[in-house]
């Protein structure tokens, strides 16, 4: 079962994904919250898998409760909500260790489908997307100096793997690409994570495109 915390200040949006998640099987709403700011307290209350997260809320935003969220123990994958694919702030919740994000229009089942994907560990971010978010990154000198030195500390291997990762590659299309099994290239991506102090694959993604290798 897919434990699920919704966060959102609208309670017609709330009620509206409760009523959907807990519909579907394999997902259970375990919890809601109106601010940002009851995040913390929430998640100490209830295991959650997987947190649907309002970016702009009153007292604290989506942004900082998403970094609050993934830097616990064990933290729950995190997805964000926003209402216009082009918001600034889904890169800047990207960047605080959000897995991806959702407009608040899409179909039921892409939701559901997202929820699913995001547990799995999997990305949810369309290559489309992904391009499209990155491309809006601040490409400064200081970016692309810092995210060079970064992607130094990997293997050649790893570095390989991070580069197919910022492409939008499944962990498959990376396998066949790089001649290894799904297993191996898993293993690459944890120890990827490990090294760099990352929190997911989105933030590999994100460092490869600043250092302008995708």
């Amino acid at each position: 079962m897919i434990r699920v915390l919704i966060v959102d200040d609208d309670a017609v949006v709330r009620t509206g994904l409760t009523m959907m998640l807990d519909g579907s099987d394999g997902i259970s709403v375990v919890a809601e919250a109106a601010d940002g700011i009851d995040v913390p307290r929430v998640l100490d209350a209830h295991l959650v898998d997987v947190v649907l997260m309002d970016i702009r809320m009153p007292r604290m935003n989506g942004i900082d409760a998403t970094q609050h969220a993934r830097a616990r123990p064990n933290p729950p994958e995190v997805i964000v909500l926003t209402t216009f694919d082009t918001d600034d702030n889904v890169l800047r919740a990207l960047r605080a260790g959000a897995s991806g994000f959702l407009l608040k229009d899409a179909l039921p089942s892409a939701i559901v489908n997202a929820v699913v994907r995001v547990a799995a560990g999997e990305p949810i971010l369309s290559p489309h997307i992904t391009r499209r978010l990155m491309d809006r990154a601040a490409n400064s000198a200081e970016n692309y100096t810092k995210a060079r030195k970064t992607l130094g500390d990997l293997s050649p291997r790893e570095h390989d793997v991070a580069v197919a990762v910022g492409q939008g590659k499944t962990n498959a299309e990376i396998g066949t690409e790089l001649h290894l099994s799904t297993a191996t290239v898993k293993a690459n991506i944890t120890r990827i994570l490990t090294k760099l102090n990352l929190g997911n694959r989105t933030q590999i993604a994100l460092l490869a495109h600043d250092a302008n290798l995708c």
